[in-house]
């Protein structure tokens, strides 16, 4: 076995792993943590196909960014673990199945000829002056441009729905009115006090 496999079955049992400890961690903290090794060993694995623009992006973004985000959230939230552990047995069963489903799907799309060592070879080396960078951005502004669009556009309707459903008007939040702001007399805003000046001793 190569050296090049031997990292490869490292960083797939680590992903597996952190994966499996997310969602059943039951601390939500330690879950981001595993998450975040999750997104490494990922990482990793973009960087063994030669895709270091996507792996760098990876680790940034999502472990730098997101993440940090969320661990932010997940401290700052008084999150009450007794609610969140019951009724975790009543769920089992039916998660178990889907779990089930989706090796069974993701065995007989991997089991077919449409994948393996004949269909999908190993990337040869590239060279020098090889850029994934501008590939990645030929293929998504070029061959999935109309896709690129859609899922733009589709988080831009989940941004806008999320702020809408976010701003109610709440009886104990302090909201500023505009028109209120605009309509003051402008007597009321400042008051001018005449003072006299007191000589010090």
């Amino acid at each position: 076995m190569e050296f090049k496999q031997l990292i490869f079955y490292f960083f797939s049992v680590v992903l597996v792993f952190a994966a499996a400890m997310v969602i059943t961690v039951r601390n939500p903290v330690k879950a981001a943590l595993f998450l975040v090794l999750a997104f490494v060993s990922a990482a990793g694995l973009w960087l063994l196909l030669q895709a270091e623009f996507l792996a760098i992006v990876l680790v940034l973004v999502y472990v730098g960014a997101v993440m940090v985000l969320f661990l932010f959230v997940v401290m700052m939230l008084d999150i009450n673990l007794v609610r969140l552990r019951e009724g975790f047995g009543e769920y089992l069963p039916i998660g178990g199945l889907v779990a089930v489903l989706l090796v069974l799907e993701m065995g007989i799309i991997l089991s077919t000829d449409q994948f393996g060592l004949k269909q999908m070879p190993d990337p040869g080396s590239l060279p020098a002056d090889h850029s994934n960078t501008r590939e990645l951005g030929r293929l998504l502004y070029t061959v999935y441009a109309y896709p690129f669009e859609i899922a733009a556009g589709i988080l831009l309707v989940a941004i806008v729905a999320a702020i809408a459903l976010t701003l109610r008007r709440r009886k104990d939040s302090k909201y500023q009115d505009p028109s209120r702001q605009i309509n003051i007399d402008p007597r009321e805003r400042v008051r001018i006090v005449k003072m006299s000046s007191e000589k010090k001793s």
